[in-house]
């Protein structure tokens, strides 16, 4: 069976793949996106809380988009190189990785939330909240990790929408129960922010149901059957070579994230919930380009698998393209509508007064932010995340973190936010920078094929 991967023109393929991806993406956004909406009219305590919880949301997102990424990759690359039985394979692998990160999460959700939330903050009221919240969407993950594992077997096999359809059945239930369950409408209680985490955890499990009903029983390029499953720890290998520099490389923003809210918190508590608010924005104005990067990775795979520079190079050249042109609106929307964003989430005076400057500021940095995923997600299609969780690591722990304490504290907080431009344009040097080694070593010496 001939993929199209290999065969359709760059510009037609890249857009097929990745609007449904990028749909995927806005619609995965809408979980944080919405419970913090609806919980910001509870109280700025509630909101305190989710935001001081979001760290531990994104170390769960690491995790799985992690594995994601190891088993689109891996899949991809498979398929490219004509080995269909060990795309399967790994896909059938992907599922059992992904039950036993659901365990580890789990575990995390029982025994260290308290800790985590009592580290930031005294105030009875939040701690209540945050702990509530992040140990419901913590021990309730299986329908989030299982679901993504298996839209990551479809995306690896080119199949994107499929995974669209299952994240937007998750987000409009989600939508639809999460003012029901957080005011106690239609005769159910008023659960306040435990509502916010059952109605996530709700809609994440349906959209599983979809998943599996799908990989198992309907028509695609790759059909699961468990029945003849044998584990093989060379594939597991294969999955985590790829997937753990990718997780790696998203817990990074947990962790920075967990050490700039407390760096906030000791200079204003108030900046606390407007980072909080930033992310939530950020990750509507970033899921886009994520979707892009999402729909350009099988094709990265699939044709380093098949040895074909051409196409592979001008797959990255089209993305970063798209990838580009769009953060510029973000960052003109960032720079314009500053005030109308921040009240969406009912700022208080004290809000916009910090959020005002913090968002144009961080936004000057979104051309910059377009380029760098696309070339991490060149590393991971060709299976050189390692390259990706360097630039990472660089960009969000050895200069952003020490960057903004000693704007924040020696200058003021209003200084603090040019650390994440500083940070990312110091980063992309690098990332160009690997991008270059790998085509001298490897794709240069392929020969040239028909685009």
């Amino acid at each position: 069976m001939t993929n199209k991967m290999g065969t359709m023109p760059i510009p037609k393929l890249i857009m097929t793949m990745s609007l449904p991806a990028i749909i995927s993406m806005m619609v995965q956004a809408l979980y944080n996106f919405v419970d913090s909406l609806f919980v910001a009219q509870i109280g700025e305590e509630a909101l305190k809380a989710v935001s001081l919880a979001f760290p531990i949301q994104l170390i769960l997102i690491s995790a799985f988009v992690g594995l994601g990424i190891g088993i689109n990759s891996s899949v991809s690359r498979k398929l490219g190189e004509g080995d269909y039985k060990t795309a399967v394979n790994i896909a059938e692998h992907g599922y059992l990785l992904a039950f036993v990160l659901y365990i580890f999460v789990a575990i995390l959700g029982v025994f260290f939330v308290d800790d985590f939330f009592s580290w930031f903050t005294k105030d009875p009221v939040v701690l209540s909240y945050g702990i509530t919240y992040a140990r419901i969407i913590l021990i309730f993950s299986f329908g989030r990790i299982l679901a993504q594992a298996g839209m990551s077997i479809l995306q690896g096999s080119g199949e994107m929408k499929k995974p669209m359809v299952a994240q937007l059945i998750g987000a409009i239930t989600n939508i639809v129960l999460d003012p029901i369950m957080i005011f106690g409408l239609f005769g159910f209680p008023k659960m306040g922010v435990a509502g916010a985490a059952i109605a996530t955890v709700t809609a994440q499990f349906i959209s599983m149901i979809y998943v599996f009903i799908v990989l198992f029983k309907g028509k695609n390029y790759i059909k699961l059957d468990l029945k003849n499953f044998k584990y093989q720890s060379s594939i597991t290998k294969k999955i985590l070579l790829v997937g753990l520099p990718a997780a790696i490389m998203q817990g990074l923003v947990a962790v920075m994230l967990t050490v700039l809210n407390k760096t906030l918190s000791n200079i204003d508590e108030t900046a606390v919930a407007v980072l909080g608010i930033y992310y939530r924005l950020q990750s509507l104005v970033f899921m886009p380009v994520f979707g892009i990067s999402q729909g350009t990775m099988p094709v990265i795979g699939y044709n380093f698998g098949a040895k074909n520079r051409d196409r592979l190079t001008g797959a990255l050249k089209f993305s970063g393209l798209l990838a580009f042109s769009y953060m510029m609106l973000g960052f003109i929307v960032f720079q314009v509508f500053t005030e109308g964003l921040l009240m969406m989430f009912n700022s208080t005076p004290a809000m916009l007064s910090i959020g005002m400057v913090a968002f144009r500021r961080i936004s000057l940095m979104f051309p910059l932010v377009a380029i760098n995923i696309v070339i991490s997600t060149s590393f991971q299609g060709m299976g050189k995340a390692h390259y990706s969780m360097i630039v990472t690591f660089l960009r969000q722990i050895i200069i952003l973190l020490p960057l903004a304490s000693f704007l924040g504290n020696t200058y003021s907080l209003d200084a603090l936010w040019y650390a994440f431009v500083v940070a990312e344009f110091l980063g992309l040097l690098l990332a160009l920078y690997y991008y270059q080694s790998v085509y001298r070593q490897t794709l240069y010496k392929w020969d040239a094929v028909e685009v």
